[in-house]
């Protein structure tokens, strides 16, 4: 069973930054892509940062280029996500995934989730 579970996220000030894990399963490591979505009350999904197994390929939505990294430690069966200078509309819940086929920004492309971790920025 892929099992995914986040941590890390927080209420910081505008500026400030968070350091966003996921522990995965060792399944979840075989031919897999995993990626970092969020979603705001009202609003859809979104992509936010996806990475494939080898780490040589990367993708990041525009709102967060230059401020957001994704990285993953296969030894560690971990997934970050290093968010700096966040802004108010970084406020989200946010989730690793995983799917097992090419990467793909689209959530609905991915089938395993993890619970998620809040994400509140303010002014």
């Amino acid at each position: 069973q892929v099992q995914l579970v986040e941590s890390g996220g927080g209420s910081v000030q505008a500026g400030g930054s968070l350091r966003l894990s996921c522990v995965a399963s060792r399944y979840a490591y075989t031919s897999m892509c995993m990626g970092w979505f969020r979603q705001a009350p009202g609003k859809e999904r979104e992509g936010v940062a996806v990475m494939n197994s080898s780490g040589g390929y990367t993708y990041y939505a525009d709102p967060v280029k230059g401020r957001f990294t994704i990285s993953r430690d296969n030894g560690k069966n971990t997934l970050t996500l290093q968010m700096n200078s966040l802004i108010p509309e970084d406020t989200a819940m946010y989730n690793c995934a995983l799917r097992g086929d090419f990467c793909s920004s689209r959530s609905a492309d991915f089938a395993y989730w993890g619970q998620g971790t809040q994400v509140t920025v303010s002014s």
